[in-house]
């Protein structure tokens, strides 16, 4: 048996079951843990067990900022139930000075997320009906619970969830309230639903207008004027980008990042356990795998690892000279790392980034290691090798090209070596790859240059005169 106060030394994977000593009003009983939903490491735990006999959903709640914590989730389900709106059935909570806080509600056995319905959907066509249905519920739920004066600061597709055909909402650590029982202001509405917009994919973009009939329907307490909401969804994304790409080089819940005097390495999180190994024998790996380039300032090559085909990237240290001008900026396999990441967030297809390693001595870096996933796919120059002349191109392929120069516009990002080689048909995508010179622009102007340079050097990959030449100038703007 444990105190609760103890799970602040548990770290991010504790031995379960956990018994752990609680009391309520009824007197001290015991919770057994069985599983683990959500952990931050030393402040909270979230996870299914048995209280008095019953299956609960227990939030954990340790740590110095305990109390501020639970009385934000404690004042939120207190607002979603006191406005009628569906949530877990709060059972039993407490506080206890020096060990934490604890929140037991129903447990939904079986319940899915909207998040969970919209893996499902995700792939089809852009607003799909079975897209539309999941987000239309989401929307509705939102509509109504602004309707009574609330609304969800961390507003996602997790916190929603559907259990015997009724839409529950959870997380009341995120539930606000302007003034509860009468509708939500136009302006926090217009907020709320920037954050939600925001989180959808790109290519639902043009689809806003549509699926806000969707809230109008159970909210049409306020005119919500386009011009303003998109302004709020820029907003949204801004930030939430500038958040995750903070992200990448921390230790957090989705990257395992360790810095030092001898070396900063970084791992998604999910790929940890078959990746440390990989980072620590990556020479190694390199020589005993399928080189696509050797020496030089990089050696590229495929390798295996437990069976699945990986790619690593080494960024050589030719001589002392090079050794002077690199030790002291960030390598260009974090820069990869980082713009890497920056695609997947945006949506814009790359293998996606695995790992990173830096090698240092005294802070000073040495050789440097990118993983990504490896992709068995034709680049563009092989793609494109049969229309050179007659420029025939399947338009799928065309289309998607226009359509991903359309999304670095949109984003202002430049490749900064937009050569056919750096372009792979992947999934029905075209995928960038070798993203040492990307970077995103601040503005149009430094832009525009950039991505006229980008697409100079795609066109010089086929002669003046050729019909695919011909083509793509035409359609690439």
């Amino acid at each position: 048996m444990m105190r609760l106060s103890e799970l602040t030394q548990a770290g991010r994977a504790p031995a379960l079951p956990l018994n752990i000593q609680l009391a309520d009003a009824a007197g001290p009983a015991e919770l057994q843990l069985f599983t683990l939903l959500r952990v931050l490491p030393g402040q909270r735990y979230v996870g299914a067990g048995v209280w008095r006999g019953r299956t609960v959903l227990a939030k954990l709640l340790v740590g110095g900022k305990a109390p501020r914590h639970f009385q934000r989730e404690l004042n939120g389900v207190r607002l979603l139930a006191e406005q009628g709106l569906t949530t877990p059935q709060l059972l039993a909570d407490g506080l206890q000075e020096g060990e934490g806080g604890w929140l037991l509600f129903e447990y939904l056995e079986g319940a899915r997320s909207l998040a969970d319905d919209w893996a499902d959907v995700e792939s089809l066509p852009p607003l799909a009906d079975e897209q539309t249905a999941v987000l239309g519920q989401a929307l509705g739920a939102i509509a109504h619970m602004h309707a009574k004066g609330l609304w969800q600061e961390d507003l996602h597709l997790d916190n929603l969830l559907q259990y015997a055909n009724r839409l529950y909402l959870i997380d009341g650590a995120g539930i606000q309230a302007e003034q509860a029982g009468r509708p939500l202001s136009r302006n926090k509405v217009l907020e709320n639903l920037g954050v939600f917009f925001a989180q959808l994919p790109s290519n639902l973009a043009p689809f806003t207008e549509e699926l806000l009939v969707h809230y109008l329907l159970a909210n049409g307490e306020h005119g919500l004027p386009m011009e303003a909401l998109q302004k709020q969804i820029d907003k949204v994304r801004a930030w939430r980008l500038r958040d995750y790409l903070a992200k990448v080089g921390r230790e957090c819940s989705l990257f395992c990042v360790q810095r030092g005097a001898s070396q900063l390495r970084a791992v998604r999180r999910d790929e940890t356990p078959g990746l440390q190994g990989a980072l620590d024998n990556a020479d190694a790996l390199l020589d005993q795998g399928h080189v696509y380039k050797t020496g030089g300032a990089a050696t590229v090559g495929r390798v295996q690892l437990d069976g699945r085909d990986l790619l690593i990237k080494r960024y050589n240290i030719k001589n002392f000279l090079h050794a002077c001008k690199r030790f002291w900026r960030p390598s260009r396999a974090w820069h990869s790392w980082v713009e890497g990441n920056r695609l997947l967030f945006l949506g814009i297809a790359t293998p996606k980034p695995l790992a990173v390693l830096e090698k240092r001595v005294l802070w000073l870096r040495r050789e440097a290691y990118l993983v990504t996933e490896h992709l068995n796919a034709p680049d563009l120059i092989e793609s494109f090798a049969p229309y050179v002349d007659s420029g025939e191109v399947p338009e799928e392929q065309l289309q998607t090209l226009e359509h991903l120069f359309a999304r670095l516009v949109a984003e202002r990002i430049s490749h900064g070596d937009l050569k056919g080689h750096n372009l792979f048909w992947h999934a029905g995508q075209w995928a960038l790859i070798d993203l040492d010179a990307m970077q995103q622009h601040g503005s149009d102007a430094s832009f525009a240059a950039a991505h006229q340079r980008d697409r100079e050097r795609l066109l010089r990959n086929w002669p003046e005169g050729s019909g695919l030449r011909a083509v793509l100038e035409a359609r690439l703007g």
